[in-house]
């Protein structure tokens, strides 16, 4: 779970680098798209870090 903690994290933050870039060209699509990456791969990252501890306790 500690290496998908890291993989998730990295694609929200790629999400979040998108969404500015979305805005920048002004893609309506694509910031909901972004958004909505960011929150649900954010979410579950914050989410496991709460609930198992980095590093998660085996």
């Amino acid at each position: 779970m500690n290496l998908l903690m890291v993989i998730f994290g990295l694609v929200a933050i790629l999400a979040v680098v998108g969404t500015v870039q979305a805005f920048k060209e002004r893609n309506i699509v694509s910031i909901i798209f972004n958004l909505g990456a960011a929150v649900v791969f954010g979410g579950f990252t914050i989410a496991t870090i709460v609930f198992q501890g980095y590093p998660p306790s085996l």
